[in-house]
């Protein structure tokens, strides 16, 4: 058994966190603080579109992994691994581009929730 699609979706996951660990790390340069984010708005945003990708990532991909072991459709894998990057990349620019509410934000979100949702159910449907 392989696990060739989740490992494309979870390398191309990698690749944004390494994007956005850079640039939290670039915004704590200029800021010159070393640990945690003072007064620094674009800093906080910064560590928390990071700290965001972080924390969704590991249940998204887990599931999606659970499922392709499990023998799942392909298809329904390449079209969760996608909505994930593409929502991913959008909540990564929609919040590190504002404070407040915004398209990438909102559609961000709602993409990731929709690929954990349906992951779950999925796993669940092929268990029955």
């Amino acid at each position: 058994m392989n696990a060739q699609i989740t490992a494309l979706y979870t390398a191309l996951t990698a690749f944004l966190f390494i994007v956005l660990s850079y640039k939290a790390t670039m915004q704590r340069r200029r800021s010159k603080i070393g640990l945690g984010v003072g007064e620094d708005e674009m800093l906080e945003r910064a560590v928390r579109v990071q700290a965001n990708l972080a924390e969704y990532a590991p249940i998204a991909l887990l599931l999606m992994l659970v499922y392709e072991l499990n023998s799942g459709a392909v298809w329904l894998l390449h079209v969760a691994g996608t909505v994930w990057v593409i929502a991913r990349v959008l909540h990564a620019q929609g919040l590190g581009s504002t404070r407040g509410t915004s398209f990438g934000r909102f559609y961000g979100v709602l993409g990731t929730w929709g690929v954990i949702l349906i992951m779950a159910v999925a796993n669940i449907g092929h268990l029955l």
